[in-house]
């Protein structure tokens, strides 16, 4: 049975820092693509940063270039979102998604997505 398991959310001040991390078992996702969803509430799941198979290319939303970094660990099968600057308006649920058999991201929306997490809370208090 393939589990993403996130760590890492928490409670913030904003222009302070978190790390997420996600681990997945079950299966290896050294070749496919993996990326950092999230949202807000009475808002839709947006895409936030991906990676692809290798790390070699990443991918960011707009709003998040230059404040959050995504990465990856094969050895350890492990996705990790370091975020920085944060504000209220980062305040979310985030999520870890996996494609599987595909190494990189396209649309960069939750069609794509084969293996979803269970979510992380990310708050922002100002």
């Amino acid at each position: 049975q393939v589990q993403l398991v996130e760590s890492g959310g928490g409670l913030v001040q904003a222009g302070g820092s978190l790390r997420l991390a996600c681990a997945a078992s079950g299966r290896t996702f050294r070749r496919d693509a993996m990326a950092w969803f999230r949202q807000a509430p009475g808002k839709e799941r947006e895409f936030v940063a991906g990676i692809s198979g290798t790390g070699g290319v990443t991918y960011y939303a707009d709003s998040v270039k230059g404040r959050f970094t995504i990465s990856r660990d094969n050895a350890k099968n492990t996705v990790y979102l370091q975020m920085n600057s944060l504000n209220v308006e980062d305040t979310a649920v985030h999520y870890c998604a996996a494609r599987a058999g595909s190494a990189w991201w396209w649309s960069k929306t939750v069609n794509e997505v084969d293996y979803w997490g269970q979510g992380t809370q990310v708050t922002v208090s100002s």
